[in-house]
């Protein structure tokens, strides 16, 4: 790849982050943190599910989420022999119901992560935990013009990445999560640690 292309390259991948943050729209991000808050106060847990590098940034935030805001918080990824257990006993597209099946209980916030919005196995989880009378939300992506897929559909707050690239999707997936942590602390006065 010749330097001028590369460049080139760059640019686009930078503009369309940048269109991807500027359509973030505030008041969903804030119906979000209010989710968040919600469960901080009842003390309730927050799940994480997803797939791939959408399982990853929920590991990551899990952590942070926990530390920071103190807030118990899964990431269903994290445990690898439950995982694999409810993939190989009874199929992968359930191995998030199984999971919230024996952990999540009414007041819970499930956050499933999704770049087009239409994994089987999330899918199954956010049915599973509105069964169980938890709160939903995703963070998913406008991949192949999708909208978000059925999951945007099905959730109580819906952020769609406006950005069609499930590399971007997957970059603001990671920046929502600590735009909406930073901005608790900020609300709730907790110590920062930037």
């Amino acid at each position: 790849m010749e330097d001028s292309d590369f460049s080139a390259f760059l640019k686009d991948y930078q503009s369309g982050l940048i269109t991807a943050l500027n359509s973030l729209d505030s008041m969903i991000l804030h119906q979000l943190a209010n989710e968040i808050m919600a469960v901080m106060d009842n003390g309730g847990t927050i799940h994480f599910i997803g797939n791939g590098g959408s399982a990853a940034t929920p590991s990551h935030s899990a952590g942070d989420w926990s530390k920071e805001l103190g807030v118990k918080t899964i990431c269903h990824t994290d445990n690898i022999a439950s995982l694999t257990a409810w993939a190989n006993d009874t199929g992968y597209g359930n191995i998030f119901a199984g999971a919230l099946g024996t952990w999540a209980k009414s007041g819970d916030l499930v956050v499933g992560y999704s770049g087009s919005g239409n994994s089987e196995n999330v899918l199954n989880g956010m049915s599973k935990a509105k069964e169980l009378g938890c709160r939903t939300a995703a963070i998913t992506g406008n991949y192949k013009n999708g909208g978000g897929g059925k999951l945007a559909q099905m959730v109580d707050v819906a952020i769609i990445c406006n950005t069609t690239s499930m590399e971007r999707i997957e970059d603001m997936q990671l920046i929502i999560n600590h735009m909406v942590k930073e901005a608790i602390k900020l609300e709730r006065n907790l110590p920062s640690h930037s």
